[in-house]
């Protein structure tokens, strides 16, 4: 097979400059919400939990960026936090509903919003409303190429 050159392929010129701009955006995202004294995991269930009436594991599971095999360990590490709470579901009790505490309320309300104000300056320098409204629409299709039923993994 000949392999591609990249300055010929439109797709492989994607590769780098997508990867380059996930890599500096995770690194300072990431930096600031441990200055906020929370792993980037944690502070994706607090962000997601917040102003909602709780989740099921599986719920929250498909909302946030945690793999199931971290949400684990992520909950119990803010459960002794005191930040999240766990009720069994009254209709089903295999079922645990996670919701924040009183104090998780507080710390997402913080953290939530300084964390927002943090990150707005990057895209607006970056990009126009227009231009957010495009790249949504774009990421959005190409992540959805990727989950497609004929993408196959390699063999």
């Amino acid at each position: 097979m000949d392999l591609p050159d990249l300055k010929d392929d439109p797709y492989l010129k994607l590769v780098r400059p997508l990867v380059e701009a996930y890599l500096a955006f995770w690194r300072a995202d990431s930096r600031h919400i441990r200055s906020l004294r929370l792993t980037p995991s944690q502070f994706d269930v607090i962000a997601t939990l917040g102003d909602s009436k709780g989740m099921t594991c599986a719920e929250l599971s498909a909302r946030t960026l945690v793999t199931k095999g971290t949400l684990t360990g992520v909950l119990d590490r803010l459960t002794a936090k005191g930040l999240i709470r766990r009720d069994a579901v009254k209709t089903d009790r295999r079922y645990t509903k996670i919701g924040l505490t009183p104090k998780g309320e507080t710390v997402f309300r913080r953290v939530y919003g300084e964390h927002i104000a943090f990150l707005r300056p990057f895209f607006e320098r970056a990009l126009s409303q227009k231009e957010v409204d495009q790249a949504v629409a774009l990421l959005g299709r190409l992540r959805d190429s990727f989950h497609e039923e004929d993408c196959r993994p390699c063999a």
